[in-house]
């Protein structure tokens, strides 16, 4: 679930294959303005999808020009976005 979070948003719950096309639709929709920051502190449950969900929704934020970044990876997304080498394109923005 995506929830606003002042001008930014944050995710909760999980995000797998179960899910993962729907949760990309909703982010599409509404991250839409420039420099967005999206916190994943509260994601309980990953799996593969939630890597590409992630790069898709850097895609198409480049394709609109716009900034989007991530803050508070949990330990298991870091996980997978390291075995797929990906990590350096979803490091989050804050240090750590």
């Amino acid at each position: 679930m995506i929830v606003p979070d002042g001008d930014n948003f944050r995710i909760q719950g999980r995000i797998t294959i179960d899910n993962a096309h729907t949760v990309l639709t909703e982010g599409l929709k509404l991250f839409v303005r420039d420099g967005l920051v999206v916190d994943l502190s509260q994601l309980e449950e990953v799996d593969s999808s939630a890597v590409s969900l992630v790069l898709e929704w850097l895609r198409e934020a480049q394709r609109n020009q716009r900034k989007l970044s991530f803050t508070h990876l949990p330990d298991n997304l870091k996980s997978l976005a390291t075995l797929y080498s990906v990590l350096d394109l979803i490091q989050p923005a804050e240090a750590g």
